[in-house]
């Protein structure tokens, strides 16, 4: 063999290892962006649900694929290509706009605290102003745009925290990370949401089967665990999901003021974790954990409780004006 073909394989197995390599670094990065996201995605799960409630059986993973692929679509054709604009021109912005997503984050998560309690008067309000469909092809549709909507703002949070948890790494490293977390967080979230809508469907087929024996009793034990339990596990989810809102955005708050010169109360947050650890050295890394989400999530819940009333009386109002006068502009222009 020539040595000339030797080293055209030396190179082609270096090229290989570093490719191998460059694919090991964005799965890892994948992960990690992915696992910080985690509670936008549970409350993403939590949320979208409601939107699949009205529809017969049949209709039900349909709607659920129509809302996955809109997903797909905010966060692959819309969401992420702004990250990269954003990652390349402007990228002293990402910090802001990661603040400002963790803002509405313990706004969303403070507003729900009294929905776990009783329902909130928004969704009586919120029944009376929406469009009333006149049949079921315009109710589907309807419902279907209105979890997109929601989606969105939820993606947008989703891809801003991957971004922001790699801000070092290359454009095509960032490019392929958002695509993978977006990818594989969209199927998860929407294939979770369908075994949820389904599973009361699947517990009243086996609570009505006729099998006999021994099998056919746990069959029908087992449908009729899951159709009265459903109802429960939505509600233990719904609260699972608005701490992790609560948590997440007053994390991702802290460590924006951190990054600003802001740390004192991380600080005190990191301290605090470190002397329960000494206490209970057996758990000493959940423990420290523990107490900075604990931490974390109170900071959340006082920004949030903070940011309601100013939302109220300032935000909505504004916007308000802000949609009139954009309105009325277009009124005299026609």
């Amino acid at each position: 063999m020539s040595v000339g073909l030797i080293a055209l394989l030396d190179d082609v197995a270096a090229l290989a290892k570093a490719a191998a390599a460059s694919i090991d670094d964005v799965a890892t990065q994948a992960t990690q962006a992915g696992t910080k996201a985690a509670g936008v995605v549970i409350d993403d799960t939590a949320v979208t649900p409601r939107y699949v409630t009205g529809f017969s059986p049949a209709r039900e993973l349909p709607v659920i694929w129509k809302i996955a692929r809109g997903s797909l679509r905010n966060k692959l054709l819309i969401l992420l290509p702004v990250a990269m604009v954003l990652s390349m021109l402007l990228p002293q912005a990402v910090m802001p706009l990661l603040m400002l997503g963790g803002l509405y984050l313990c706004y969303e998560g403070a507003e729900k605290v009294p929905e776990l309690v009783s329902p909130h008067p928004a969704h009586a309000h919120e029944a009376q102003v929406e469009p009333i469909a006149v049949d079921s092809k315009a109710f589907e549709d309807q419902k279907v745009a209105s979890a997109i909507k929601t989606d969105f703002i939820l993606s947008a949070e989703i891809m801003t925290i991957t971004l922001g948890s790699i801000p070092d790494a290359g454009v095509v490293t960032q490019a392929a990370v958002l695509a993978i977390v977006g990818f594989l967080i969209t199927i998860a979230v929407y294939g979770v949401v369908g075994l949820i809508v389904k599973a009361d469907d699947l517990g009243l087929m086996l609570a009505r089967t006729s099998s006999p024996a021994t099998a056919g009793a746990v069959l029908r034990a087992v449908g009729c665990a899951l159709v009265r339990g459903m109802p429960y596990f939505l509600k233990m989810l719904g609260i699972v999901g608005t701490a992790a809102m609560i948590w997440v955005g007053g994390g991702i708050i802290l460590h924006g003021l951190e990054t600003y010169g802001f740390a004192w109360l991380s600080h005190v947050l990191h301290d605090a974790g470190e002397a329960v650890a000494r206490f209970l050295p057996p758990v000493a890394s959940f423990a420290s954990w523990l107490v900075m989400a604990a931490g974390s999530g109170l900071a959340g819940l006082a920004i949030g409780a903070l940011a309601i009333p100013a939302v109220s009386l300032v935000v909505s109002p504004a916007w308000r004006w802000l949609k009139n006068r954009f309105h009325r502009a277009r009124a005299t222009q026609v």
